[in-house]
């Protein structure tokens, strides 16, 4: 997955993450926005969504976007040091779906090889 651009108009993806106490993946459908070659998710439940303490207690995660699957590492924005990111990837949600609230939390897709 190397061009993010081609998923501008789809809306959801699938994302992966490991439970932290199970140790089971856990798969979520959720609303994305690309923005600078990184996807960006956002957490309506802010840090007591089950999938962000997940990412906060390992950021290893797996997503799919229709027939294409990568590997990414999960960050959740902090507030102050990522204001301006967060305000940014906020407006492109709601310009793509008329919602923007909610924890942003950025996946960096790792490198193909």
């Amino acid at each position: 997955m190397t061009d993010l651009s081609q998923f501008d108009a789809t809306k959801v993806l699938y994302l992966t993450t490991l439970g932290r106490i199970s140790g089971l993946p856990r798969t979520i459908e959720i609303w994305f926005v690309v923005h600078h070659g990184d996807i960006y998710v956002l957490a309506e439940h802010g840090h007591q969504a089950n999938w962000v303490k997940n990412i906060n207690a390992n950021p290893q995660v797996h997503i799919r976007i229709a027939d294409q699957e990568v590997d990414a590492r999960g960050r959740i924005l902090d507030p102050v040091l990522d204001q301006d990111l967060s305000r940014t990837i906020q407006d492109l949600a709601r310009k793509k779906f008329d919602w923007g609230e909610g924890l942003p939390v950025q996946l960096t897709p790792y490198p193909s090889s």
